[in-house]
């Protein structure tokens, strides 16, 4: 069974500013119950990685640092009520906006930057983890809604966006390398500090996966939580064929056709892909 999209909450504006620059925000735009449950799933989260960590005997796995940073992907499932969210109305809305009629969950993950200590993250593009892992990739930019929930600002390590007219990534994902010690990939060095986000728990920043990023530092005593949900107007493969990360489908037709009982990692994907996002 479908379900017709509600009346739009982004502007037509906004729909341009994200064409054109590679982004939009909606500020204050994620109901109270909602940001809550993301609160509460964001601590199980952490300590089900630090147990694993614990258990591996490491403080660091991928670009993820104990207390200090986590990349933590592609849960949801072991959650009964995350999806609720995922396939909200509203991240319907957020995502046709930028997408168009056609919508597929690609990726989710967490990401906490650790009271005092929570590290920063480096200029990249998502896309650019995509194309590091597989070259030779062609695939269409897909959406990050990177969802706050706390209050962010540069005092506590807030993302920094680079619009594609500065950056002239509208249409390139830039080679990426490596960097030693943090495992970030760097895709920019150049000296535009980019744009920060200034904005309140439960805001919404919808931005292109060709889009520079990078956030600063956490020099507050507490922690920096974001959500991302990634969508995709096309399931993105890999040039050996294989699903990148996830094509769970959302909206079709400018409906929404997710189905909660038909989603299995079996089916769509298990996700289990690290980076991206600050």
């Amino acid at each position: 069974m479908s379900t017709a999209i509600a009346e739009p909450i982004v502007t037509d504006a906004q729909k341009q500013q994200f064409q054109e620059e590679g982004f939009f925000i909606l500020k204050n735009i994620v109901p109270a119950d909602m940001l809550q449950m993301l609160r509460e799933d964001c601590s199980y989260f952490i300590g089900y990685q630090d147990a694993q960590m614990d258990a591996a005997n490491e403080t660091t796995m991928g670009i993820t640092h104990r207390s200090k940073r986590y990349f933590i992907g592609n849960r949801y499932r072991m959650s009964h009520r995350m999806w609720r969210f995922i396939y909200s109305d509203l991240m319907a809305q957020v995502a046709a906006a930028a997408l168009g009629p056609d919508v597929y969950l690609f990726n989710e993950q967490w990401v906490v930057k650790g009271a005092d200590v929570g590290m920063k993250f480096a200029w990249h593009q998502d896309s650019g983890y995509v194309k590091f892992g597989d070259p030779t990739t062609t695939h269409i930019p897909y959406l990050t809604c990177w969802i706050t929930l706390d209050d962010v600002s540069e005092k506590n390590g807030t993302v920094y966006l680079l619009p594609h007219s500065r950056a002239g990534t509208k249409d390139t994902i830039f080679d990426h390398e490596k960097e030693e010690g943090t495992n970030d990939l760097i895709g920019y060095t150049g000296d535009d500090p980019g744009d920060p986000v200034i904005a309140p728990a439960g805001s919404i920043v919808a931005f292109s996966s060709y889009c520079f990023h990078r956030s600063g530092a956490n020099h507050t005593p507490n922690m920096r939580r974001i959500y991302l949900a990634q969508y995709s107007a096309l399931p993105i493969k890999s040039t050996k064929g294989g699903l990148w990360a996830m094509a769970v489908p959302f909206i079709k037709n400018g409906e929404v056709i997710y189905n909660h009982e038909d989603d299995t990692a079996d089916k769509y994907g298990p996700g289990l892909r690290e980076g991206g996002a600050s």
